[in-house]
């Protein structure tokens, strides 16, 4: 799956309110630096909202549905050593990417990690770091 840029994906508005948990998830991702939210539309109709868009600068970050499934890319590696270590679910189309619920409070703290995990990834951290934070979080 290839990332797109945000004006790409369709009318830059600002992220919709998500459900309860998904949006403390939402709120935290915003207040980190350099954050772009916006909504995130429907792949086949760019005029149904269908969550919220992160992205930094021009880099996607990753996104959160309506229904409170997240999505992340990032390196191959990164992504399965996230499933390995049961903190996240295989993404069905890219081997790059993983999947994960928010559906409590406890989910809600996972959710974000996996985020901050990717962000700081963006932001320089390399990939065997993020490997060795991954294998060092306790669910």
């Amino acid at each position: 799956m290839s990332r797109m840029k945000l004006e790409d994906k369709g009318k830059i508005l600002p992220p919709p309110v998500l459900s309860k948990y998904s949006e403390v998830v939402s709120k935290e991702v915003q207040n980190c630096p350099d954050i772009i939210a916006a909504t995130h539309w429907e792949i086949w109709d760019r005029n149904q909202p269908n969550g919220a868009d992160f992205y930094v600068g021009e880099i996607e970050l990753g996104h959160i549905h309506l229904d409170g499934s997240i999505h992340i890319p990032s390196t191959k590696k990164i992504s399965q050593s996230s499933v390995k270590a049961g903190l996240a679910q295989k993404f069905p189309y890219a081997v790059d990417w993983v999947q994960y619920s928010i559906e409590d409070k406890k989910s809600v703290a996972q959710a974000t990690w996996l985020f901050k995990l990717h962000y700081d990834h963006i932001k320089g951290t390399t990939e065997e770091d993020s490997i060795q934070q991954i294998l060092q979080y306790e669910i």
